[in-house]
């Protein structure tokens, strides 16, 4: 099983270390493996960045990804440079007050408003893990408990409560969309 993931935004949105907490979330807290790449602009907060996952069951051969699996865009300039890379099997989570998608865009489109929701909690910083949160329930790709591990076991202690509140919003949305999919 190897799963690509790839998360897209600007600098100062925690993309970098949303990757680095799925990375963990595979290789500490679900036994698989993970390699990661990041790449960002040369400006501090605002230019392009993006962080590339790839997990498999077995040692990694290949660490870059190709053709995302699972795409979290949170940027329109991150959607603009990476729609050739959306397939029509690919999971897309984005943001929807940042990012806008063309009409008929293939994929599997999910959104949240993790920006708004993170904005609620008062803290916009934590958008990256309201997203992770909204990632894990919509993907299934880890348990909820081995993703929060790794969100708790990264964030700075004084501000563990304020992120487990912002995981748990966009852990709840994902299961709310979910439940209105398959009520249709």
């Amino acid at each position: 099983m190897r799963t690509e993931v790839k998360l897209s935004g600007f600098g100062g949105q925690g993309i970098i270390l949303g990757g680095y907490i799925v990375g963990k979330a595979a290789t500490i807290y679900s036994d698989m493996h993970a390699a990661m790449i990041q790449s960002y602009g040369p400006e501090a907060r605002g230019g392009a960045c993006s962080s590339e996952v790839v997990i498999e069951d077995r040692e990694i051969s290949y660490p870059s990804v190709e053709k995302p699996d699972i795409f979290v865009l949170m940027s329109q300039e991150a959607y603009e440079l990476s729609k050739p890379l959306i397939k029509e099997e690919t999971k897309v989570l984005v943001d929807e007050d940042l990012v806008k998608l063309d009409e008929g865009q293939i994929g599997h489109i999910s959104a949240i408003p993790s920006l708004k929701f993170a904005e609620d909690l008062g803290r916009k910083i934590v958008a990256n893990i309201v997203m992770l949160g909204f990632f894990t329930s919509v993907t299934e790709l880890f348990t909820k408990d081995a993703m929060k591990e790794a969100v708790l076991s990264t964030v700075p202690e004084h501000t563990r409560e304020l992120n487990e509140k912002a995981f748990e919003k966009g852990y709840d949305h994902g299961l709310q969309l979910k439940k209105g999919r398959n009520a249709e």
